[in-house]
């Protein structure tokens, strides 16, 4: 079903017939449902499938920091569909059909605000990740000392996340981020980023370590 919302064919959202409308970015965008095809994919489209499902779900998690993690990255595309498309071209590894995730490459976000300065990851107490930073911002750079901290832990072998976000501001210069109790023994993968109101950083990969 389509809605138009101003004359003939005018912000069409949806499919009717083989037209088919949307909004990206305020922007309406219009065209013909594709054909189907009866062919089989190629090699190369099985390729890009396998690599898109790989990151679509291991991402999909995450989407709520990326809506604002790409929210400026461009104009034509959606947050979603930005960060998607710059993680299949960056951090996609392995050969077909055994892909894998780049974790050093990934991004969550790609902003113009100053990365953390000297940030150290540590783990100290069971369960438990320990992270501290400078409060110096580059000079011409953008960012402030109320700028929040961002930290992204994933656990591979569980495949679970956990964020914290907010917790801290840039001028804190350390934080220590909870875990959940049976993490303990594992190696996870850690990024950072600062915020400030919709202004992101560029996601900084600290590495990877095992959780006391």
């Amino acid at each position: 079903m389509a809605f138009l919302l101003g004359g003939p064919y005018y912000h069409m959202q949806g499919r009717a017939g083989n037209n088919v409308g949307r909004v990206v970015k305020g922007r309406n965008v219009f065209g013909m449902r594709p054909a189907k095809s009866n062919r089989p994919p190629s090699a190369a489209q099985l390729n890009v499938q396998m690599q898109l499902s790989l990151m679509a779900g291991w991402m999909s998690q995450m989407s709520g920091f990326i809506k604002i993690g790409f929210e400026d990255y461009d104009g034509e595309m959606s947050p979603w569909n930005a960060a998607l498309k710059y993680n299949l071209a960056n951090s996609i590894t392995g050969i077909s059909p055994n892909y894998t995730i780049d974790y050093q490459k990934v991004l969550f976000s790609r902003g113009k605000l100053a990365q953390g300065k000297n940030v150290v990851m540590a783990t100290t107490l069971d369960a438990q990740l320990d992270f501290t930073w400078s409060a110096a911002v580059p000079s011409l750079a953008i960012g402030s000392g109320t700028d929040k901290a961002v930290f992204v832990v994933y656990n591979p072998s569980k495949q679970e996340w956990d964020v914290s976000s907010g917790a801290a501001t840039r001028s804190s210069l350390s934080y220590d981020m909870l875990l959940p109790v049976d993490w303990s023994g594992d190696n996870v993968q850690v990024w950072s980023s600062f915020l400030s109101d919709r202004v992101v950083s560029t996601t900084q990969y600290l590495g990877a370590t095992v959780v006391q």
